[in-house]
């Protein structure tokens, strides 16, 4: 082709058909022109497929993570409220003392306050993006505003799960001072730790934290926290979550 091309352009010049040789030169500069566009142009087609195909990989990597995170916050939201739930039944038997049976204080013991509230989100992909600067690859502007304000989310749901896990601790307190009893708890409600808990089968009784105004006051802030942890915290959260996953249902192919 480009012999041709030389060939042509010599017997042109031979000839002195130079208004011929500046139309061909200019219609060869237009095709050099042509050529470079045309590479250009592949090469930009190349790597916008290749953003493209690299987005799609993101994307749904982070909605398995999203769909994970949900299913973790559900999963705490349901302990959370069966803890606070278990501590209102507690506190309704108070004033009354009307609870007889120590194995069902205990059992209700170990519902209220034996769990513990922490939730932990798979965060790895995000991170991973956020940290090597590639989330600036996610073409949706609003998914990545959502992203980027993930942490400050957690890091009031975790403030708010350390004041929970305080009160919890002051309630806990209580069962191991003198007026309470751990080995009582875990003997009455079946705990299984490899040793007789029962001993001669004379365990001290807890009975008598229903009558402490202390433990009614500890265990009702542990319960208004329980509740405020979900409703003030956890909802929203969940709701983030679902707007999270929505954009990246609305990016994926």
């Amino acid at each position: 082709m480009f012999t041709l091309m030389r060939n042509l352009r010599r017997n042109l010049l031979e000839r002195n058909s130079f208004g011929k040789y500046a139309l061909y030169a200019l219609g060869e500069v237009l095709l050099i022109v042509v050529g470079i566009l045309a590479a250009l142009w592949i090469d930009n087609w190349n790597q916008e497929r290749q953003e493209t195909k690299r987005e799609q990989f993101y994307l749904s990597g982070l909605k398995d993570e999203f769909e994970a995170s949900l299913l973790k916050l559900d999963t705490l939201m349901a302990v959370n409220r069966k803890s606070y739930q278990t501590a209102g039944e507690l506190l309704g038997q108070i004033p009354t003392a009307s609870i007889r049976e120590e194995d069902a204080f205990s059992k209700m013991l170990i519902g209220a306050l034996t769990y513990e509230i922490a939730y932990n989100p798979n965060n790895s992909l995000l991170m991973e993006l956020i940290n090597s600067g590639r989330l600036e690859t996610l073409s949706n502007a609003n998914l990545r505003k959502h992203l980027t304000s993930w942490d400050s989310f957690l890091e009031s749901v975790h403030r708010q799960e350390i004041n929970l896990r305080t009160q919890r601790q002051h309630t806990l307190d209580l069962l191991r001072g003198p007026e309470g009893s751990i080995r009582t708890i875990a003997a009455q409600s079946g705990l299984d730790i490899g040793m007789d808990l029962t001993g001669d089968g004379n365990l001290h009784s807890n009975l008598a934290l229903l009558k402490s105004r202390e433990f009614e006051n500890n265990l009702l802030l542990f319960m208004l926290e329980a509740m405020n942890t979900e409703t003030v915290h956890y909802h929203p959260l969940r709701k983030e979550i679902e707007t999270i996953l929505g954009l990246i249902e609305g990016g994926l192919e």
